[in-house]
């Protein structure tokens, strides 16, 4: 993978260095997702993410975890791009990929002060919320209305290039 400045990080190379941060009193905050597609929707919420602390985490969807959660068909982008395209981001500091089906491990072992979600949720229906809470942590709601989704572009790709010439 071409990740510029080496921003991915394995989980325990990273959660040594968000500990570190911690201590410098930087405020680590961690954003999850597959990235598939990357679209204005998600700038606005990594940018939003951001804007709530010092250090901006994105936790991505392995290939296999996002085939698990959204069908056989995605993603689209194999994940060593979509970490690739995340790297080039000036707001995402690290990178890590996860495997699991939700985010939960990773929240335990980096311990960020936030974890910001997108606007498809509440601080109430978040489903790691407790395990955040556990440590300390807050839950964020952030970025602009979900008026945009990769499964939307998808749509609109097949409704304009599907072929029916």
């Amino acid at each position: 993978m071409t990740a510029p400045e080496g921003k991915l990080r394995d989980l325990e190379e990273l959660a040594r260095e968000c500990a570190a941060w911690s201590r410098q009193g930087l405020v680590v905050v961690l954003v999850n997702g597959a990235f598939d597609l990357l679209h204005v929707g998600h700038l606005r919420y990594l940018a939003g993410a951001r804007g709530l602390g010092d250090r901006l985490v994105a936790a991505v969807n392995s290939d296999r975890s996002v085939r698990e959660s959204k069908g056989e068909l995605r993603p689209i982008i194999p994940e060593a791009e979509r970490v690739e395209i995340l790297s080039h981001l000036w707001m995402v500091d690290r990178i890590c990929l996860f495997d699991d089906a939700t985010v939960a491990r990773v929240l335990e072992l980096l311990k960020p002060a936030v974890h910001a979600k997108g606007t498809d949720y509440t601080v109430d229906s978040v489903p790691e919320r407790a395990v955040v809470a556990s440590y300390g942590g807050r839950t964020a709601i952030c970025g602009d209305p979900k008026d945009h989704a990769t499964t939307d572009l998808i749509g609109i790709i097949l409704e304009r290039f599907g072929g029916s010439d």
